[in-house]
């Protein structure tokens, strides 16, 4: 198992912020038989595409090199303006090759691990020039690795092509017998299709590698317990600042709920320990909603801004409980105490109609109201 240098195992999978971090100064998996085996089959498929325009165009400019006139031959003006022009050619004739083999190194570079550049990477350091160091990457276990792929490769590229010159050997034996022309047209065959064989033959490789070099980069991003809980501590903050921030939202939130008890309704109360506001629009709610809610001294501060505000208070102990215990604020009261909720609020609409108003100085009180067994708190 991974360990760190304080002797820790690196049991944990990489964060996603360790992850970027990574990746910002460079480090992502990077498969160089992939690579490898990517930019010679493209530059493989060029040479069997566009093989034969590309070395008609280079034939053209050998032949344009050596059919100078005398005159030409002793003009250092002239020798330097065809050596510009020839070169000029040779580059046009080049061109789509180049392209070709340039497209397939970026995408090699980026298919696996994405873009991953950091000039801090490529910053010269003293430790790179370390021989201990060196040494032991050598004889380290992917040293070892990196062994046994190179000895894959030679076996690999050597058994296809000992096949391919078995298969082509009567076809270059027989290029004696033909024209000049046709013979060396036949030649840049033969030799494309064996460069793209030998170059196919890495595809076993790479397949190989890939998912190597996926696991291994993970493997080394893999952290110990502490280095994660020390990122979350760096990123969620300390436990007293995240303490000071919840004790804020709870003061926010407190008050905003005391701010919405003048728009109540009904309080209902144990009538001591227990308060629960609550409020009901019928052209635009489905249920009762509880806008506040409180114990004990919250309690008492919802009691005394109702009484402020004339917000009928009723005492109904049970229903204050349940209500109390299965209700969170701006949530619709539960369906077992939708009667018992409905006769409360019957009984106060009737009351604020009464001529007598005495609801606005003493408690209300509520016995018998139909209370489901599994809401009795």
């Amino acid at each position: 198992m991974a360990e760190n240098e304080n002797g820790q195992e690196r049991t944990e999978e990489a964060t996603p912020r360790k992850r970027q971090k990574a990746r910002e100064k460079g480090q992502v998996p990077r498969s160089r038989e992939f690579n490898s085996m990517l930019v010679l089959l493209a530059a493989a498929g060029a040479v069997w595409s566009i093989g034969p325009s590309m070395f008609a165009g280079l034939a053209e400019v050998v032949a344009d090199g050596l059919s100078i006139s005398r005159a030409d031959a002793f003009s250092i003006q002239a020798i330097g303006e065809r050596f510009e022009q020839s070169m000029g050619n040779a580059l046009l004739a080049l061109a789509p090759f180049f392209a070709v083999v340039v497209a397939a190194s970026i995408i090699a570079s980026v298919s696996i691990g994405g873009l991953g550049f950091s000039l801090k990477s490529m910053a010269f350091s003293l430790d790179k020039l370390n021989p201990i160091s060196g040494i032991k990457r050598i004889f380290a276990w992917r040293g070892l690795v990196e062994l046994l792929k190179a000895l894959a490769k030679f076996v690999l590229i050597g058994g296809v092509l000992s096949a391919y010159l078995t298969f082509a050997a009567e076809p270059l034996l027989a290029l004696g017998n033909e024209p000049v022309s046709q013979a060396i047209g036949h030649t840049g065959e033969l030799l494309a299709l064996g460069f793209l064989a030998l170059s196919s033959s890495l595809i076993l490789v790479a397949l190989i590698d890939v998912p190597f070099q996926l696991w291994d980069h993970a493997r080394n991003l893999r952290m110990t317990r502490q280095d994660v809980k020390d990122e979350h501590k760096e990123t969620d903050g300390s436990p007293e600042t995240k303490s000071r921030v919840r004790s804020a939202q709870r003061e926010l939130s407190q008050r905003r709920m005391m701010a919405a008890v003048p728009e109540a309704d009904v309080v209902v109360t144990n009538p001591q320990h227990y308060a629960v506001a609550l409020r009901y629009d019928a052209a635009r709610m489905a249920a009762p909603v509880v806008v506040a809610k409180g114990s004990d001294l919250i309690a008492a501060q919802i009691r005394n801004i109702a009484l402020e505000y004339n917000v009928p208070l009723v005492a109904a102990p049970p229903l204050a409980r349940a209500l109390y215990h299965t209700t969170e604020l701006e949530q619709e009261v539960p369906a077992g105490l939708y009667v018992a909720v409905a006769q409360v609020l019957a009984y106060v609409f009737q009351l604020k109609r009464s001529p007598s108003r005495r609801w606005q100085r003493d408690n209300l009180e509520l016995h018998d109201l139909p209370i489901p067994d599994d809401m009795q708190y």
